[in-house]
C-alpha cells in the first residue's frame, strides 16, 4: 500500500527485453535500503525489487503489467516517480493507493495559471465511473485531487509549483501517457452497486 507522496524521482539506467518481460534497472537515492523483496511504486505501478546495489534496484514487469502501464515505453534516462510502500502507524498525507494501475490516460491540455498549472487528462472511462469532483485519483503514482470532471472522460489537476518540480508531472508533454489508478473507495462503492442492481433485475 502507498500513499501517492512521491519519495523521490529516479531514472531508468537500463531496460532488457526479454522473451515476455522487460528486466529494468532503475537509478534511485534509497535504492541501498531496500530489501529483496520490497514494493516499490514505480511511476504507481507496485514493482517487486529483485535485484540490488547501491545506487540502483531491478524489478521484472510481466505482460499485464507491460500492457496496462506506461512501462513498455521505459528507455534509458526516463524521469520515473518512486514511493516505497508505507509502514503502519505513519502519517498518511495522500491517499489509500494500492500500486495497481487500472490503465494508460493521456496529457490534453498544460496551462499555467501564475504560480500553478492546471492539467487535463483523458483517462479510460472506467477510471472515471469511480471519480468524482474534488476526489482523488493517482497519476504516475502522484496523488492529486480532481478540480474538475471534463466532458468526454476528463479529469483537471491543478498541480502545485513543489509537485511540479519534484515529480515527472512537470516533465509531461501534451500526447504523453500516464498510468492511471482510480480512487480505491470509489471502485468498492461501484462494484458494490453493480452487483445490487444485477440482484434486483
Amino acid at each position: 500500500m502507498f500513499s501517492g507522496i512521491v519519495e523521490a524521482m529516479g531514472s531508468i539506467a537500463a531496460v532488457e527485453r526479454r522473451a515476455s518481460t522487460h528486466r529494468v534497472r532503475i537509478r534511485a537515492p534509497f535504492a541501498a535500503a531496500l530489501s529483496l523483496g520490497d514494493s516499490v511504486a514505480v511511476d504507481g505501478a507496485c514493482l517487486t525489487a529483485t535485484e540490488i546495489a547501491d545506487d540502483h534496484f531491478s524489478v521484472d514487469v510481466i505482460g499485464t503489467t507491460l500492457e496496462k502501464t506506461v512501462a513498455g515505453r521505459y528507455g534509458p534516462d526516463s524521469a520515473v516517480n518512486l514511493e516505497r510502500a508505507v509502514a503502519l502507524g505513519t502519517r498518511l498525507d495522500g491517499h489509500l493507493v494500492q500500486g495497481h494501475v487500472d490503465g494508460v490516460g493521456r496529457l490534453e491540455r498544460r496551462v499555467q495559471e501564475g504560480d500553478f498549472w492546471l492539467l487535463d487528462f483523458s483517462v479510460p472511462s472506467i477510471i472515471m465511473d469511480t471519480t468524482i469532483e474534488h476526489g482523488s485519483i493517482t497519476l504516475n503514482g502522484v496523488s492529486l485531487t480532481v478540480a474538475e470532471l471534463l466532458p468526454g472522460d476528463g479529469v483537471r489537476i491543478g498541480i502545485i509549483p513543489h509537485t511540479f518540480a519534484h515529480t515527472n508531472l512537470g516533465l509531461l508533454e501534451v500526447g504523453d501517457p500516464v498510468n492511471v489508478e482510480g480512487d480505491v473507495i470509489g471502485k468498492y462503492v461501484a462494484r458494490t452497486l453493480a452487483r445490487r442492481t444485477a440482484e434486483s433485475d
